[in-house]
């Protein structure tokens, strides 16, 4: 059977102009997450933080808006603005583990608090329209704190439940908690979505062979990493030379990029997040992301992506595997 494959959220990459470009080159994915609006400001949002979520900037993905807040109240809010906008399901996180949200009780930073988390559910189940998933780790610092949340979310009739299997103070360091994660799927009532380190087949193969119950995935950094990742996990046709499809991803992003943004160092800024992972698949792509991260103006920036284009070695993580 296929897997149900979603694009996670990465702030600051994968927005809408991002992803109707990428899942045009790079099949696969069946629908996203959005990342994030905030709502900690106040239940008023401006109307640009939604144009992400414009329906005629989404045709060719079905995206999943994800709300992050501590506040019932804001949320309601903004999950009725999303109704109007035709959305059926909105996403809460609880995951977020950057210090800066979760030092505000926000994202991770709530799981240490079940009873807070209970009673924000139990109103925005009340007072709003959109069937609700929530997006999580294993805990703000402690692995056990999600066996608190557990039978929280078991209470209320959560769409699924997304499982990043780490802490929130890993961040992204150190393995990811599989043992955690196996008692949190004999637990938990709802469907869950497994998330965290899908950089191959190979390793994709294993976690699908140790949770058959899991039958969608969320990949983010690994499809960064090698965009053609989600088509190697569902089998598809690939291109014999992946670099002349690489290329022409990145000038359709490029010249989007140059359009929406004014100046180069935002449209740097965008492409130097996305290298930040891609540049992981090329066999020298330590010495890539250096050069990168050092650029200021454009000009130069298209003679060096164009070379590594036409004559970079392109070695992502599941090189000699055969799906």
């Amino acid at each position: 059977m296929s897997p149900a494959l979603i694009l996670a959220p990465l702030r600051g990459i994968t927005e809408a102009a991002f992803r109707d470009i990428f899942v045009r080159f790079f099949p696969g994915f069946d629908r996203a997450v959005a990342p994030f609006i905030s709502t900690f400001q106040g239940s008023r949002i401006k109307p640009a933080k939604f144009k992400d979520l414009l329906p005629e900037n989404n045709r060719l993905l079905p995206v999943v808006p994800q709300i992050l807040s501590k506040n019932a109240g804001h949320f309601i809010a903004t999950a009725r603005l999303l109704a109007e906008l035709g959305y059926t399901e909105v996403n809460w996180n609880l995951g977020c583990p950057y210090p800066m949200v979760a030092n505000k009780m926000r994202g991770s930073g709530l799981l240490p608090f079940p009873d807070k988390i209970e009673a924000f559910l139990d109103q925005a189940h009340r007072e709003q329209p959109l069937a609700i998933s929530v997006k999580i780790r294993l805990g703000r610092r402690n692995p056990e704190e999600i066996f608190a949340l557990l039978p929280v979310f078991n209470t209320f009739p959560l769409s699924e439940v997304i499982i990043h299997p780490r802490t929130g103070i890993q961040m992204y360091e150190g393995a990811v908690d599989l043992d955690t994660f196996a008692r949190c799927l004999e637990l938990c009532r709802h469907p869950v979505v497994y998330n965290g380190d899908i950089t191959s087949y190979a390793v994709y193969q294993r976690l699908a062979e140790r949770f058959p119950a899991v039958k969608s995935w969320m990949i983010g950094r690994g499809a960064l990493a090698d965009p053609f990742l989600a088509a190697r996990l569902k089998q598809l046709a690939l291109p014999a030379d992946p670099l002349p499809t690489l290329a022409a991803f990145h000038g359709e992003l490029l010249a989007c990029y140059q359009q929406m943004l004014s100046g180069p160092s935002p449209v740097l800024g965008r492409l130097k997040g996305l290298w930040f992972y891609l540049a992981a698949s090329f066999s020298d792509g330590e010495k890539i992301l250096k050069k990168i991260q050092k650029m200021k103006k454009l000009e130069p920036y298209h003679e060096f992506t164009r070379e590594i284009f036409e004559h970079g070695t392109w070695q992502p993580d599941h090189q000699g595997e055969n799906p």
